[in-house]
């Protein structure tokens, strides 16, 4: 499997809605980051599926290369 891109090392925050699908962006090729565009078609990656449970802010990763997919977990600090 390839690296993604990094499109930017900080987190997005994202105001979701209780029982919301959201579609994580995981190639770091879409346009409308942190969720997938489907850029990543012909590629070895997928987006990832995550329904928000309840309203609020959350904060995505952005440099894709979290081990907490969706969410940013410090990662980018050490890229």
């Amino acid at each position: 499997m390839s690296e993604p891109n990094v499109p930017q090392k900080s987190p997005i925050p994202v105001e979701v809605e209780a029982g919301k699908d959201y579609w994580w962006c995981s190639c770091g090729q879409s346009k409308n980051q942190p969720f997938c565009d489907g850029s990543h078609k012909g590629s070895s990656f997928t987006p990832v599926k995550w329904t928000a449970e309840a309203s609020g802010r959350k904060f995505f990763c952005a440099c894709k290369h979290t081990k907490n997919p969706v969410f940013c977990d410090g990662t980018h600090k050490a890229l």
